[in-house]
């Protein structure tokens, strides 16, 4: 019986199986940020363990809330900080470096085909595109990570998600996962691997990919994955040019991590694009998706573009190619947070964030802040954003706020209007 490739990448890095189901899994990398990691950092020393078990698989970050905020914050990047010194963690990024994890890591070129990798982050399914298995995991589990380079997990499961036909103007990768979302539900991929292939998948680029294995954790998958082809060897070719003769090299070596033919899956869910319109989330659950015809015409207060789901060069110039030449309703604030400082430096370079600021957008550092209401655009009561971020829980951006989850497409569209709008009418 054929593997896919969860199960492949499962076998090669299997310690132990202390009970049924149950897979103890070597780990390639242990990412952390300055939320969850501290809490971990903390108990390790009280417990007499302070210690990692390989500084050069941990990379680290402080990207929640950068700068800090307040006394709360600046103490969570100081552990963080003193922590890395301490063990000389050399890809420990800090103020004026920092980035996005979730879009620092991948740019650095830490992430491989096969590799496993864990976070105290839901969001670390990201990961999965590059052919990874990427998996948010809870204290308890990045202590054991950071200690002894290992975690434990249930034997895999995986759900074959299937893209084709032809993607229609104005629809963007963020409209396609929403709408898997809301096909499967926020459970219906409890404790499963989603796996994304099929002809429209490999049409399309890393960010792309991205953004699709970033959101599969809001289906409740334990990991996003992507088959690694040509598309992930030239992105990571700055990285591996030693170890490939050339990049179709590369691709053929990452064919080992492909699924096999015969690959037993819990399910297929099989979704034609060709028809897909522009997708919005209403509510807060992020499977109460609409067409974004349905809900043109509700008022929108903030626009909020950036975070590790749609802060990309490519998201960026995506609605920049709305806002050009246009201003921003009166009615509305934008914000852009670019997910890096190369991102935001290659947006300088081509223009783009002049385009947002003469449009009359406030632009930012790279931070998570906005996202979850930490800081950099939390909502007041009664406001409702645009944003191109992963989650629209009740309170998520500020207490009594509604967001709206769109592509950045649809987010630019709604700041020039004011309003939630169709993108196609902007573009040529």
């Amino acid at each position: 019986m054929g593997q896919t490739i969860a199960e492949k990448i499962f076998a090669a890095h299997l310690r132990d199986t202390p009970a049924p189901g149950s897979m103890v899994l070597g780990i390639d990398v242990v990412m952390c940020h300055e939320i969850t990691t501290p809490i971990a950092i903390m108990d390790l020393m009280e417990k007499g363990m302070d210690r990692v078990f390989d500084p050069s698989k941990i990379k680290a970050v402080i990207d929640h809330v950068t700068p800090a905020k307040d006394s709360k914050t600046a103490m969570q990047a100081k552990i963080m900080r003193d922590w890395a010194r301490r063990h000389g963690i050399k890809d420990f990024f800090d103020v004026g470096r920092n980035g996005v994890c979730h879009a620092l890591f991948p740019e650095k070129g830490f992430i491989r085909p096969g590799n496993t990798v864990i976070m105290g982050d839901s969001h670390t399914c990201t990961h999965g595109a590059f052919g990874a298995f990427a998996a948010g995991v809870g204290t308890t589990d990045l202590e054991v990570g950071i200690f002894k380079g290992v975690c434990a997990f249930r034997a895999p499961e995986t759900m074959k998600i299937e893209i084709i036909g032809t993607m229609p103007k104005g629809v963007y990768a963020k409209d396609v996962i929403l709408n898997i979302i809301k096909q499967l539900t926020v459970n219906g991929a409890t404790d499963k691997v989603m796996e994304f292939c099929g002809p429209v998948l490999e049409g399309m680029d890393m960010s792309s990919r991205m953004t699709l294995c970033n959101m599969a954790v809001e289906a409740g998958a334990t990991s996003g994955i992507c088959l690694p082809d040509k598309t992930t060897a030239e992105y990571l070719w700055p990285f591996i040019q030693g170890e490939y003769a050339s990049v179709e090299a590369a691709a053929e070596s990452f064919r080992q991590w492909h699924s096999d033919s015969d690959a037993v899956y819990s399910g297929t869910l099989r979704l034609d694009v060709s028809n897909l319109r522009p997708q919005v989330t209403h509510g807060y659950k992020p499977d109460q998706v609409k067409d974004i015809t349905e809900l043109i015409g509700t008022k929108i207060d903030q626009v909020y573009i950036g975070s590790c789901t749609n802060g990309r060069i490519e998201d960026i110039r995506a609605a920049a190619s709305i806002l050009k030449g246009r201003t921003i309703a009166d009615s509305v604030r934008g914000i852009l947070t670019p997910a890096t400082p190369a991102i935001y430096s290659q947006a300088l370079d081509e223009g783009l964030i002049k385009v947002f600021m003469d449009a009359g957008f406030c632009v930012l550092n790279p931070t998570c802040g906005a996202c979850l209401g930490m800081s950099s655009g939390v909502l007041a009561e009664g406001e409702s954003c645009a944003s191109t971020t992963n989650r629209n829980f009740n309170g998520r951006m500020g207490k009594g706020g509604m967001v709206h989850l769109m592509s950045p497409l649809s987010a630019a569209a709604a700041a020039v209007t004011g309003q939630i709008t169709d993108p196609v009418q902007f573009l040529n």
